[in-house]
């Protein structure tokens, strides 16, 4: 399989807090914050769903593929004219930081957040295959939602996945995992259906 993310899992992470309430809100977060800082390719950015007593709704993180890229978009994020939240990068923070360090928390350690942004998604469009998403993108597993494999590897390889241009892994047990559940033809496609989220439909 070939991934472009960093595979020993050591990469910074913005932790970012805009008082987003829901997924779709998140997301359009998540591409304003791409254009915006001219994050690099290799970066993996995810929502996160915060449920506190201080906080309902949702955050983002931002994995940057090096210390660098991290500190220009730290410099970027900070420097906005609009003020987030809370914003966190390591032990530096600003504002409100519980949601925003839950978020960047979760990711550092692969434990949560769902990947809006990350190496290959341009390449989910119209029909590929299981292999296709494997080989190309950042996502290391796939399941099928009430049918685990007997053999432990996945689903058919050359089975074809209905992308439905909406395609969002999560971090589970250290790796970006996609579930997909079955489809009409024998196809299979991604369990979260587009409909949340239609305000993203033109950056994927």
């Amino acid at each position: 399989m070939t991934t472009l993310h960093n595979a020993s899992g050591v990469h910074p992470v913005l932790g970012v807090d805009a008082g987003t309430a829901t997924l779709r809100q998140a997301d359009h977060l998540i591409h304003d914050l791409v254009d915006r800082l001219d994050l690099p390719p290799g970066t993996i950015a995810c929502t996160h769903l915060i449920r506190t007593a201080e906080r309902r709704g949702t955050a983002v993180s931002l994995a940057l593929p090096n210390a660098e890229a991290a500190e220009a978009a730290w410099r970027r994020l900070t420097g906005l004219e609009e003020p987030y939240v809370g914003v966190v990068l390591g032990e530096r923070g600003y504002g409100a930081q519980g949601a925003a360090r839950t978020a960047a928390t979760e990711h550092e350690h692969r434990t949560g957040g769902r990947a809006v942004v990350y190496s290959g998604v341009e390449r989910l469009t119209g029909t590929v295959t299981v292999a296709d998403v494997l080989a190309l993108t950042a996502i290391d597993r796939i399941t099928v939602v009430g049918a685990p494999p007997a053999d432990g590897d996945g689903p058919d390889p050359a089975t074809p996945v209905l992308t439905r241009d909406h395609v969002r892994p999560e971090w589970q047990d250290g790796r970006l995992t996609l579930a997909l559940v079955p489809a009409a033809g024998g196809a299979l496609a991604p369990f979260e259906v587009p409909n949340p989220t239609p305000c993203c439909a033109d950056h994927v």
